[in-house]
This record gives C-alpha cells, structure tokens and sequence, in this order.
C-alpha cells in the first residue's frame, strides 16, 4: 500500500502536517492538494486541536506545483479542477496554520506557504514565485499575497526576473515571522504553535479574523470589524476565565467556549 502524501500527528493540542513527496521536493501534484485540504479540514473541526503546523522535510517544504501535470492539462481542465479553490480552503480554516519552512519554498509552495497564518522559516530556507520562466503566472496568490507582504517592487523583482529571497531577507521584507537554525525549523514551529494552542480559542479565532481584515480592507472597515470581534469575545466564557484567572494570579484553563 502507497505511503500517503500527508502525515498527520498530534502533541497535545498541536497538530503536525507534513507533505510527503520527498523525491519530488514535495511538488504539489492534486492528489497531495486534495489529501491535504480534507486532512487540514478533519482537524479544524477537531476542537481538541487548537493551531496546527504544516511543513515539509529539511530539503524542502515545497518546490512548487507539479509541472508534470500542469504540462498535459488544458485552461478548460484548470477551470473545472478548480485548482486554485484549495489554496482558499486552507486561508478559509478557523485554527490558526504555522507554516514550517526549510530549504526550498517556491512557485505554489510559497503560496501554500502564504495561505497560513505565519511563517517560520529555517536559515536554509528560499522563497522565490519563479512561474514567469515558464511562460506562465503565479496563479493561486502569488502576485497578490507577496505583493501584500513585501511590497510592489520586490514582488516585481521576484516575481518577474525569478529573485529567491533567503530567509533573513524573506524576514527583513515582512514576509516570514521568525527565521531559525536549519536544524530547528520544525520544533520552533511547533513551539510557537504551542504557545497559540496555550491561549483562549475563541479570542485567537477573533483575533486571527480581525488581522486578515486588516490586510485586506481599508482602515474604517477593519477597524469596525475589531470592534466587533472585540464585543463578541467578551460573550465567551474564555473572557470570563482569563479575566478571572489573571485577577486570581493563576494559568487560565480556556475551554474554547
């Protein structure tokens, strides 16, 4: 029986997902997509699981889309597999997604990369939308969520001449949260996500939903959405208990209700 493309495993209230096509440098083929987004879907709504770091291997957390299958298949066949749909599933999960990244992190695995909430990267890490050499674009987020993060011209750089950032500059350009020691990249992934895991559910849901709003709206509408956000997460009992907890000087036990 074939090894499956996604690995799975809990510790605790973290959960790790790897890619599993390590010949292929974890090139994202359909199936790989189609197992991860229901493997990635199983576990948010697994409410024991409260953030879940995706990675790859030391080699690569992913080098891109399957240039095999994208060769043999017609614009007709890419607009009913709707590919590009899978990339919105995953930004579309509540549980907050710690991307761990070592060595290569290009094309669709940058944006896959993109897709999560934060990126932790390995010094060896290279983070690069290559597609124009191919005569095609990046098409799931790449010319939108890079821009976003690093800015126009960088995004140009990148995106039209084929520029790979490394790590410290990918950190220096906003476009990942910590940089690490090659050999630490997946367990400072899953160590920031513990200390997610460690806080109140439903304010980290919140919390998550209001930055995206930030990043994608003008000041007046994400600033209403906050407030929002902020009212409905005095409701939960969360709030009642961390306000309690730190009055009483003792660890909040959050049930995420």
């Amino acid at each position: 029986m074939a090894e499956s493309l996604v690995l799975a495993e809990r510790e605790g209230a973290v959960a790790v997902v790897l890619l599993n096509r390590p010949e292929q440098l974890n090139a994202l083929s359909d199936e790989l997509m189609e197992e991860l987004v229901a493997r990635l879907r199983e576990l948010d709504r697994d409410e024991e699981v409260r953030a879940i770091v995706l990675g790859g291997n030391e080699r690569a957390f992913a080098a891109g889309a399957d240039i095999g299958e994208l060769a043999q298949a017609s614009a007709i066949e890419l607009y009913y597999q709707r590919r590009v749909e899978r990339w919105n599933a995953i930004r579309g999960l509540w549980t907050p997604l710690v991307a761990a990244v070592s060595g290569y992190c290009l094309g669709g695995g940058c944006e896959l990369a993109m897709s999560c909430d934060l990126i932790v990267a390995s010094e060896s890490a290279q983070f690069g939308q290559p597609e124009t050499g191919l005569g095609i674009i990046p098409g799931a987020g790449g010319t939108q969520r890079l821009t976003r993060a690093v800015g126009k011209a960088l995004a140009m750089d990148m995106i039209l001449s084929g520029r790979r950032l490394s790590a410290h500059e990918a950190l220096a350009a906003g476009l990942v949260a910590r940089v690490v020691a090659k050999e630490a990249w997946l367990d400072e992934a899953k160590r920031v996500a513990g200390d997610i895991a460690e806080k109140g559910p439903v304010a980290t849901r919140l919390a998550k939903e209001s930055v995206d709003r930030a990043y994608e709206t003008g000041l007046a509408a994400g600033l209403e959405a906050e407030r929002r956000a902020l009212y409905l997460s005095f409701a939960s009992e969360d709030a009642k208990e961390g306000l309690t907890a730190f009055a009483e000087k003792r660890k909040p036990d959050f049930k995420g209700r």
